[in-house]
């Protein structure tokens, strides 16, 4: 029978005839034979089935083989025995070579055939040897293919035990050799194919014995990690990833990132072929995974790596957007690269040229697929231009191509910065790790305490939270310039950018530092602020005048000693700045006029003085000036400390009348410094014969019939204070007044008005009185209310004629006349007083902790306001009251400022209150502000800073319009950048080595774990270097696995 089958498919009858024959040859397989027919018939068929000339002849040998061995099955166990299948394996047949599919074909048909055979026990245990020694040969995809089909069809062929282990670390490897050369789609999907079936019998024998999964995973790792520059492991690689159990993603990671024999450029190796696998096909998780390691060496703080690789292959990621199949992983990889990498614009800018194409070509194939992918891309590049705000020409383009899909808000923006970074991010992996010393979750920045300057730290992170001055101040262009504007500027934009946690202000505090202060000592915190703002403001003057007379040097500015600045000011004292183009930067925000009446109860002539202020210092009201202001007893109320620069104080009983004597003044900054004030030079008190005494109305008087604040008790306000200041005074006794018209010391009443507000008010609380018996300066420790809404009471003076020309109200001016005509200035104008309130907002607060000014500590609370903010409209309402309501009224508790506060106070506003301590910095909440000093009677509020609404600012304006200020802030200029980048590099580096040294130090420790808020339990700190910063975290290395 097998000779005429050998002859029938090697002849040349028709086809139909051959199917017909050979039908009659299967029939016959039913039939008995010897031993020797079945054999000749079993080598035939094989012979067919192996070296078939074409498909005819082997789809023949495989149909007889298949009868003959159903109804002749001991004599095909004989024949398929193990000496036969081991020469396959091993020496091929005849001239097919061994490593030929067919072979493999040939011999996974014949264990269906005698599965039922008790022989076929010997044939797995041989094949258990004989694919594990194959696998070691790196067979090629097709062929492991077709291995992976056997395995997966007998699985008794596997190997068992520890040969396990090996088979499926061979097979990683095998798989990391596949290389496909074809480019033809059919060729790839056929690599795909083979690929998938090698990875799902890896699969398959993870789930079956576990115990393989581990090393199976080290081999991979050892694949993609090799650094031998002639291998490149296979991106085929990539279908395994999708099998590992994603609940293993944490141990996993943890071991690889802390395993000390992982080098460096190992792992820069494997997580570049990692982001390589983005580009495998239907494979799953790789994105997972690729973040997670991205997470995990983070956590390690191994910036180096994510530095090198993120720059490396970020336009690969970015290409990766291109191809639907891959494009939400792509998406997702490029994301978390972006939002990490925050320390400099370097990897976005590499980028930035490919998006605009990349949006044009999605916006205009209209597929819905397309569009959800671009209001992704979008709101990652809107995060992007945010944070680096400082590249119009690179962005104009972008923010054209992306001008119709949707803007995150601010808020949204923050919160996915804040979350991402590497020194920020929370990270999930890092629960046993050491914690970060990144910016706190709050995403701003501390100040590093240089030995007491506690002082400093508090008033520039008030200043820093000032959003209009900040703003003001990253906008001037001062490059080539040394004065301190620009080291403030330097440090402003080092707060708001820098990765660091807290920032070391050394250049800022020496060129800062009043001369008289010594160093490492205590300091008086209000002094500080008065001197920096004097400094500030009279250096612009020197600048102006420099520009003014030598435009072409006039960035080249060098002003760093006060000396200079005094001597080089005492000039343009002669010159007052009068517009508001003539103000200089303090001016404009801090700088505020207080005029000041004095009436002769004698004559009643009135001599006046107006005065230039940057701050008010409030003394503390005697006990029964909140119910009844009893002027007589104002000796009694503490008011020894400095008047001095740019500061507007109530004489004390001490003082000369009419005359401010510094002198007398608790703190004495400089005595040449003292007698000036800020802007143009006082006018000087000048007495008019037959002027009258202002009327009963424009008295401040407390309204006694207001009740207290819940809770309050006979707790003053702010608002009671500043109406003490305000309130006239009797010059009596030994503080008699020198009237000039009667000759002779008189009884006089004095009264302040305040003609021109600030932008931003400074209040200081005179808390340190002096003890003339001990020579000691005492701390008054009363709590005092802090309202969030503060209505200063202004009365600006108005001429006739722009009156009559400027109001809508209808004014009888017949009846009046000569009174006005009363209070001719020497210069002839006609004026009038108009009473308005305005309304403030409270911006920070500076807290002093300790019982004297020598010694404690100085925080400060403080949240971001800008000058326009439309929760507060309502106030607004204030500017329209009636022009003739009395001061009496303006500061009465019952006034709109209560209303606003508790409805503020009830709605939350929303707006985050954070705690500034030197090095930490914290959330916290206007409650806490409000309890501090209950809680801890040595913490009071010292400096208030509040910030005057319904005013349009011009800065934030353009910006908006410009579309450039995407942050809010100016974009910094290129110097400042480039610090700031170079120094966020070296923080990373110093992060990675502290992390590597800590690791050498201890492979494990214990936990242990401080929460990084404030403790309620505690006072906020102490002064010293550390500056009461935070700390903690985990501190335990995970278990080694890689």
């Amino acid at each position: 029978m097998d000779k005429i089958l050998e002859g029938l498919v090697s002849s040349s009858h028709p086809l139909p005839l051959k199917r017909v024959i050979v039908r009659k040859v299967v029939e016959s397989a039913e039939h008995w034979l010897d031993e020797a027919q079945c054999e000749a018939m079993f080598d035939l068929t094989t012979r067919l089935i192996l070296e078939g000339q074409d498909p005819f002849q082997r789809q023949v040998g495989h149909q007889v083989l298949e009868a003959y061995a159903r109804y002749h099955r001991p004599e095909f166990e004989s024949f398929f025995n193990k000496t036969f299948v081991l020469g396959l394996l091993q020496q091929g047949y005849h001239s097919l070579d061994r490593k030929d599919v067919a072979i493999l074909d040939y011999i996974h048909n014949g264990l269906k055939l005698i599965m039922s055979c008790p022989s076929v026990l010997d044939l797995f245990s041989l094949l258990q040897v004989e694919v594990l020694r194959m696998v070691c040969e790196r067979p090629e995809p097709q062929l492991c293919a077709r291995l992976s089909d056997l395995l997966t069809d007998f699985v008794q062929c596997i190997p068992k035990g520890k040969l396990s282990i090996t088979f499926c670390q061979q097979l990683v490897r095998t798989i990391g050799h596949f290389q496909c050369v074809s480019t033809q789609e059919k060729e790839l999907r056929e690599y795909v194919s083979q690929v998938t079936k090698v990875s799902n019998l890896l699969q398959n024998i993870w789930k079956a014995e576990p115990s393989t999964l581990l090393p199976s995973l080290q081999e991979v790792f050892a694949s993609i990690s090799s650094t031998d520059t002639s291998f490149e492991p296979s991106v085929a690689l990539a279908s395994l990833v999708q099998h590992i159990p994603l609940q293993m993603i944490t141990v996993l990671i943890r071991s690889l990132t802390t395993d000390p024999n992982v080098k460096d450029a190992s792992m820069t190796q494997a997580l570049c072929r990692m982001i390589d696998w983005l580009s495998w096909p239907l494979a799953q998780h790789v994105d997972t995974w690729v973040i997670a390691l991205l997470k995990g060496l983070a956590a390690v703080q191994k910036f180096t790596i994510l530095i090198d690789v993120t720059l490396l292959k970020i336009e690969l990621v970015f290409n990766r957007l291109w191809f639907p199949l891959v494009r939400p992983g792509a998406l997702a990889v490029l994301s978390h690269m972006l939002l990490s990498f925050q320390h400099s614009p370097e990897a976005f800018h590499l980028i930035v040229p490919h998006i605009v194409n990349l949006v044009h070509s999605f916006k205009s194939d209209g597929l819905p697929s397309s569009t959800a992918f671009l209001v992704q891309l979008t709101e990652l590049i809107q995060c992007m231009m945010y944070h680096y705000s400082g590249f119009p020409d690179l962005y104009e383009p972008i923010l054209e191509a992306i001008k119709d899909f949707p803007k995150p808000s601010e808020e949204k923006i923050k919160l996915i910065l804040n979350q991402s970074a590497w020194t920020s991010q929370s990270n999930s992996l890092a629960s046993c790790l050491s914690r970060l010393s990144g910016k706190s979750e709050t995403g701003k920045t501390g100040l590093i305490n240089l030995g007491n300057t506690c002082y400093m730290n508090s008033v520039i992170q008030a200043l820093f939270m000032a959003t209009d001055f900040r703003r003001q101040v990253l906008s001037l262009n001062l490059n080539g310039c040394n004065s301190l504007m620009k080291k403030l500027q330097h440090l402003f934009a080092f707060l708001a950018h820098t990765q660091r946690e807290a920032y070391a202000p050394r250049v800022f505090f020496e060129a800062s530092r009043p001369p008289w202060f010594t160093a490492r000592s205590q300091q008086d915190c209000s002094e500080y602020l008065r001197f920096l703002l004097d400094r500030l403001h009279e250096e612009e003057k020197i600048l102006k005048v420099q520009s003014s007379h030598k435009p072409s040097e006039s960035l080249g500015c060098n002003v760093t000693s006060s000396q200079e600045v005094a001597s080089k000011a005492a000039v343009l004292t002669e010159s007052p700045c009068t517009s508001d183009g003539e103000k200089t930067l303090i001016e404009k925000m801090f700088g505020g006029k207080l005029r000041t009446h004095i009436c002769c109860l004698n004559c009643r002539s009135t001599s006046q003085k107006v005065e230039a202020f940057t701050d008010l210092s409030l003394a503390f009201c005697p006990s029964s000036s909140i119910e009844k202001l009893s002027f007589q007893d104002a000796a009694s109320s503490p008011n020894t400390q400095d008047g001095g620069l740019m500061q507007a104080n109530v004489p004390g009983p001490t003082e000369e009348p009419g005359v401010y004597n510094p002198a007398t003044a608790a703190f004495v900054c400089d005595s040449a410094m003292n007698e000036r004030m800020l802007g143009s030079p006082s006018d000087e008190f000048r007495c008019t014969e037959n002027t009258c005494v202002p009327n009963e109305s424009s008295r401040i008087l407390v309204n006694k019939d207001v009740p207290q604040k819940p809770g309050g008790g006979n707790t003053p306000s702010v608002t009671d204070l500043l109406n003490y200041f305000l309130a006239p005074e009797i010059l009596t006794g030994d503080n008699q007044y020198y009237c000039e018209n009667c000759a002779s010391l008189q009884n006089a009443e004095k009264t302040m008005q305040i003609t021109e507000e600030p932008e931003y008010l400074i209040l200081t609380l005179l808390r340190f009185s002096y003890d003339q018996k001990y020579h000691v300066r005492r701390k008054i420790l009363d709590n005092v209310s802090l309202p969030l809404v503060l209505e200063l009471p202004v009365k600006r003076t108005t001429s006739f004629s722009s009156l009559s020309e400027s109001w809508s109200i209808d004014v009888d001016f017949t009846g009046i006349s000569e009174n006005l005509a009363k209070k001719l200035k020497p210069s002839g104008t006609e004026e009038t007083c108009c009473s308005r309130l305005v309304p403030y907002l409270l911006s920070s607060i500076v807290v002093h902790s300790g019982v004297s000014s020598e010694s404690g500590h100085y925080y400060s609370y403080a949240r971001n306001i800008t000058g326009t903010e439309s929760s507060y409209q309502m106030c607004h309402q204030s500017e329209t009251r009636a022009l003739a309501s009395s001061q009496s009224h303006l500061l009465g508790r019952n006034s709109l400022s209560a209303v606003i506060e508790q409805d503020l106070e009830n709605k939350e506003m929303s707006k985050e209150w954070f705690l500034f301590n030197d090095s930490r910095v914290t959330f916290t909440s206007f409650q806490s502000v409000q309890k501090i000093t209950s809680r801890f009677p040595k913490d009071t509020a010292y400096v208030l800073l509040y910030k005057k609404q319904n005013s349009t600012n011009s800065l934030s304006g353009s910006s908006s319009t410009s579309g450039l200020w995407v942050n809010g802030d100016p974009p910094l200029q290129k110097e400042l950048m480039d610090a700031i980048t170079k120094d966020n590099k070296l923080y990373l580096q110093e992060q990675e080595l502290n992390a590597r040294a800590r690791a050498l130090q201890a492979a494990s420790a214990s936990c242990s774990f401080r929460p990084n808020g404030f403790d309620d339990n505690d006072p906020p700190g102490s002064c010293g270097p550390t500056g009461g910063g935070g700390g903690g975290g985990f501190n335990t290395v995970g278990r080694l696995v890689f």
